[in-house]
């Protein structure tokens, strides 16, 4: 999700590819984020960050109405960014009325408003939580390939969504790649920000969330055995710990509000050039392609690192549900009204669009057989380079 549809993986920017940077925070971009923000009149809840791409931020959220996670894509706020998201919801939401029994592998669109800011007005759309992407699940084997009789699966839970937007509602995704094809649940479950333990965070006054927060621990690590007054001490003495802290934050954000002048959004308590909340990332939208570039940047060693040992990452690319949904239809279209020829990420584009020519549902079907190769073996079918006569895109 941090790259453009053309794939420039060797390009090197000011911030690293898990960081969208601070300067798209202004006015037409980016809407700045922290975690207990809530939207839709306090509907949804921001608990943590997922990712980011160029047009949007993405954010785990807790749904208060319906008790469940949801990911929270908020776009920016430019007025053809505006009209990208309200495109996007169109095809979603044909996607979502033709799919009532879920079963067609595809993502479903939950809601979508609009939340303004001090950026300007954003789209919003909210989704089912779903888990890590197919580039993570190659991460997992160190870029060797996952067996063939998972590559088999997968490609048939691909197959299932594509032969449904293309046969049933003439819809093509245009920009199908490994990123965009989202496992239902994490390699990993301990990874999982919803099954991590973290308390939740809930819409109310921040000194309770954080009461709340002191208060769980205490708790758990009581084993539960409490009686009702004990729990009412540990609560009592949470709230008064939560005061402090927050009492300290309030003088520190005054502080810095009487230097800078600024005035803040009373939905999302932060200047709109701040670098948004939490910076852990979900797999499931962000990641490292230095491996692709042959780039060693020593985020390799730190990713195997947290997923552990090779024979752990064995063990769990073994047990992994390979169940899995399409995702991102930032840039679908139908056959019969294509928004622009310049589609497809670089190393999956298909040659009738590389040679300017008409192109339908087949270009999917390119991107498919990409993926499917990328799985078996770990490495990239295509990877073009310029040469003294052509560039990139001519390759």
């Amino acid at each position: 999700m941090t790259e453009d549809k053309n794939g420039d993986r060797s390009e090197v920017s000011d911030y690293s590819s898990e960081d969208e940077g601070t300067e798209d925070y202004r006015r037409g971009g980016y809407h700045a984020v922290r975690i207990g923000d809530t939207f839709k009149n306090g509907c949804y809840v921001v608990q943590t960050k997922l990712g980011w791409g160029h047009f949007s931020t993405v954010w785990l959220a807790w749904d208060t109405q319906r008790s469940r996670y949801v990911a929270l894509k908020i776009q920016k706020s430019a007025q053809h960014y505006t009209e990208a998201a309200m495109d996007e919801i169109k095809i979603l939401k044909q996607i979502a009325e033709g799919d009532p029994d879920d079963k067609k592998c595809v993502v479903k669109l939950l809601d979508h408003f609009k939340h303004s800011g001090p950026n300007g007005q954003h789209m919003c759309m909210v989704f089912e939580y779903l888990g890590d992407n197919l580039l993570t699940l190659i991460k997992y084997s160190d870029y060797r390939g996952i067996p063939l009789h998972m590559v088999k699966d997968i490609s048939r839970h691909i197959l299932v969504g594509l032969d449904y937007l293309h046969r049933e509602l003439s819809i093509i995704h245009t920009d199908l790649k490994p990123e965009n094809v989202l496992l239902l649940s994490m390699v990993d479950p301990s990874r999982d920000p919803t099954k991590s333990g973290a308390s939740l965070v809930l819409p109310t006054r921040k000194d309770k969330v954080v009461a709340e927060s002191v208060a769980s621990k205490e708790i758990r690590s009581s084993n539960g055995d409490l009686t009702r007054n004990q729990k009412k001490k540990i609560w009592k003495r949470a709230k008064k710990a939560a005061q402090g802290c927050v009492g300290r934050e309030a003088s520190e954000e005054n502080e810095i509000d009487s230097k800078t002048g600024g005035t803040e959004d009373t939905n999302a308590d932060a200047k709109s050039n701040e670098v948004c909340g939490d910076e852990q990332a979900n797999s499931s939208e962000v990641k490292d392609d230095a491996k692709r570039d042959g780039i060693n940047n020593g985020n390799q060693g730190k990713e195997r690192h947290r997923r552990g040992s090779r024979a752990t990452r064995k063990k769990l690319l073994a047990e992994v549900d390979l169940r899995c949904k399409l995702v991102d239809f930032g840039n679908a279209c139908w056959t019969y009204k294509q928004f622009t020829n310049d589609i497809q990420t670089r190393q999956y584009r298909c040659p009738e669009v590389i040679l300017g020519s008409k192109y339908s549902t087949s270009a999917d079907l390119w991107s498919f057989a990409c993926i499917c190769f990328e799985l078996a073996t770990g490495d990239v079918l295509f990877d073009p380079h310029s040469g003294e006569n052509y560039d990139r895109d001519e390759w």
